[in-house]
Parts: C-alpha cells; sequence; structure tokens
C-alpha cells in the first residue's frame, strides 16, 4: 500500500468515520443518545437516587451511572446534593440556581457553571450527598476521571462519524447544560403553569413530558417531591414514568412512592375524621379545586364589577390572577388591591377569606385531631350556609372525601 492510498483512506476516515452515516442516521444518532442521557438524569440521578422515590436492579442502575459517565462527566453524589440543597432551600439565597434570587439570565445561560460553583462546596456534600454510590468504581473510576468518560466519547464519535462526530459529541455535552441546568431549573421557576400553589415558584413549562423526560412537569415534582411519577392531570404525559413502568413490570425497578390520588365517598354528609385524614394528605389537590372554585365565583362576580366606573379592565384582569395567588406570598400594595376589590364583593371577600381559613387547619400542628375535625365540620357549615353557590358545591365535594 502507497502512501496516497494510506492518505486517500485517512481523508475518507476524517469524512465519513466507520459507518458512512448519511446526514439524518446521525442526526437521529443524537436524539437517541441525548434522550437516553436525558431518561438516565430524570430516572436514576433524580427519581431514584436525590428523591428515593424508586428502587433499581444493579443492572440499569450501573448501565446509567456509566452512560452519564461517558456521556456528561456529572458525579452521582454531586448531583444529588445539589439537587437536594435546591429543594430544602428553594428560592432563597442558599438555593444553587434559583432564578428568584440569581435572576431569569444567569441560571438559564450559566446554570451548569452554577452546578460546577455548588459541587466545590465541601458542606453541601456532606449534608445533602447521603446514601448516594460509594463502591470501588465509583471511588476508582467515574468521580476520580470524571473528564475521562467525555473524552472516551468524543474519541467514539470521531470513530463513528468522522470529522462530524465533533457536532454529535458538542450536541451531546452541551445538552444537559442547556435542558436540565438552564431550561428546568431556568424557565421551570419563571414561566408556565401551576396545578398546585406549592411554596416556591416553580411552574409545568408544558404538559407533554417528552423532550426533557417529563421533568417538564416541574410543579408537579415540586408539589409531590417524592413521587416516581411526575403527571399529574388526564391531559399530561411524562415519558420517564413511561420507562419506570417498563422497567418495574420486567422487574428492574420497585416504585416506591407516588403522589396521593383522593378517593371520594360522596353519600357523606358530615366530614369525619377519615375525611380529615385524606383533606389533610391531599391539601395540594384540596387547593387546587378551590382555585377552581375561587373561578367560578370571580365568573358571577365579575359582570357587576365591571359595571362599577372605579373598576378598569387591567384592574380587574390583575386582581383576577391576585385572587389565584397564595394569600402568604401577597405583598403590601397586592393585598390593598385586593380590599378594594372586596369593598364592592362581599361574595369575591368570603371565598379569599375561607381559602385562609381553610389552609389553616392542616397548619394548626398544636390542636388535636378533634379540634381539628370540629373547625373542618365548622368551615363547611358556614362555606354552606354563605350563599355562594362555588363555595357551596365545593364544600360538598370537601365532605366527601375518604
Amino acid at each position: 500500500m502507497n502512501l496516497s492510498t494510506i492518505f486517500d483512506a485517512g481523508l475518507s476516515f476524517l469524512a465519513n468515520g466507520l459507518v458512512s452515516a448519511s446526514g439524518w442516521q446521525i442526526v437521529i444518532f443524537a436524539l437517541v443518545v441525548t434522550h437516553i442521557t436525558i431518561a438516565a438524569v430524570t430516572i436514576y440521578l433524580h427519581r431514584c437516587q436525590a428523591h428515593r422515590a424508586l428502587d433499581l436492579h444493579a443492572i440499569p442502575s450501573h448501565f446509567f451511572r456509566f452512560w452519564l459517565w461517558l456521556t456528561t462527566g456529572m458525579v452521582t453524589k454531586e448531583w444529588a446534593a445539589i439537587h437536594r440543597k435546591h429543594h430544602a432551600k428553594c428560592e432563597t439565597e442558599d438555593d444553587p440556581h434559583s432564578p428568584v434570587t440569581r435572576g431569569i439570565k444567569k441560571v438559564l445561560l450559566e446554570g451548569a457553571e452554577l452546578y460546577r460553583a455548588e459541587s466545590k462546596n465541601a458542606e453541601t456534600m456532606e449534608k445533602f450527598g447521603h446514601g448516594t454510590p460509594d463502591d470501588w468504581v465509583e471511588r476508582n473510576v467515574y468521580s476520580k476521571y470524571s473528564w475521562q468518560g467525555v473524552g472516551l466519547m468524543l474519541i467514539i464519535d470521531i470513530m463513528l462519524f468522522g470529522v462530524v462526530g465533533l457536532s454529535v459529541w458538542a450536541v451531546q455535552m452541551l445538552w444537559i447544560p442547556v435542558t436540565a441546568a438552564g431550561i428546568i431549573n431556568g424557565i421551570g421557576h419563571y414561566w408556565g403553569y401551576r396545578n398546585y400553589e406549592c411554596s416556591d415558584a416553580a411552574t409545568n413549562i408544558f404538559p407533554i413530558g417528552i423532550l426533557i423526560g417529563g421533568e417538564e412537569l416541574h410543579n408537579n415534582h415540586h408539589t409531590f417531591g417524592t413521587s416516581a411519577k411526575l403527571s399529574s392531570k388526564w391531559y399530561e404525559f411524562d415519558i420517564g414514568w413511561m420507562y419506570i413502568r417498563i422497567l418495574e413490570m420486567a422487574g428492574l425497578a420497585k416504585v416506591k412512592k407516588v403522589a396521593p390520588e383522593p378517593k371520594f365517598n360522596r353519600e357523606k354528609t358530615v366530614a369525619d375524621f377519615d375525611t380529615l385524614q385524606s383533606v389533610i394528605a391531599n391539601r395540594y389537590d384540596v387547593m387546587a379545586k378551590y382555585a377552581v372554585s375561587l373561578k367560578r365565583a370571580w365568573h358571577d362576580e365579575v359582570e357587576q364589577l365591571a359595571g362599577k366606573a372605579k373598576f378598569e379592565s387591567s384592574f380587574l384582569k390583575s386582581s383576577r390572577k391576585l385572587l389565584q395567588r397564595e394569600p402568604a406570598k401577597l405583598e403590601a400594595g397586592q393585598k390593598q388591591q385586593l380590599m378594594e376589590l372586596f369593598a364592592h364583593s362581599k361574595a369575591l371577600k368570603t371565598m379569599h377569606d375561607m381559602r385562609v381559613e381553610l389552609g389553616a387547619i392542616w397548619e394548626r400542628s398544636n390542636a388535636s385531631r378533634e379540634q381539628l375535625l370540629q373547625q373542618l365540620q365548622d368551615w363547611c357549615t358556614r362555606a354552606e350556609a354563605s350563599g355562594i353557590k362555588a363555595l357551596q358545591d365545593f364544600s360538598f365535594r370537601l365532605r366527601s372525601y375518604a
């Protein structure tokens, strides 16, 4: 073989790699491998390691660890510790990546840098990194040589596709920093819809959770942090949960926790201890349904409110949004605006006040079960005597929790 032949073979390899794949085949490969990485993050790092929502068999567990080492260089202990701290300190100055305290631009564009900075915090690792893998391969390969994995992935991509493999590798390296560290931690606490008024700013970005493995349903997750299933409503789809169910049916996973689903006894006429226990356990569902009742009350009142000269459309629009907010989170100016609204609508004031009272029932830790039940029964009695149909209907539903 002469030098010319060797040179031509080298050029051919650089151009096509070992597989001589077409452009579409390369795109499909990139989409598949990045999706596997997303699945590894949501199933293994997030739901299994950080939240202990499921147990994984050794086969998928070791595969996910190896794959993440190969495609991200992330260390399990670091990722789990930082995420647990995010939940424990959410939306405070100690939150490693909150757009509320750090700004959406910072988290969206520099999310990976925030992770790397927090991973060097020894206190975070010590306090929040417990229970993660600490075997020989973790200590001597994955943690010790974290960058060598992505280096090996670069070699594999170039061997497969030649020079184009550099672009495939770049997509792989950017996929998690952009989607997880940027979009979920940034947009997922800034923009979207909320099924539940959880204590932080988490939102659901989109109801169909495919691109980021179901992590798009971030408000659901922050409401039920230890649930292996992130979808909540009938129209939401969590592809990560689908994969978990497949693994479970194959005997490779065991789900430990999912969000509670309320049960009802429509024949109940009086709230009892079962009602109280169910209402407290399903308090997020209770308040979500109350928000729906509040919307109904608004529609019943808005026509007569719009007829008042002092109320411009912008005032009514913003007031409607404030009514849906958690009362404790309202600022002084927002509370004053609602007071102006309530001066012209007794029904909305009653709905607002009753919402505060209902939420206080599961916050009274010093009250006995008998006292809490009495408060719940009294609440239902006053709601049904209010003359407000939306509130009455809600009360009938509330006392049927079982």
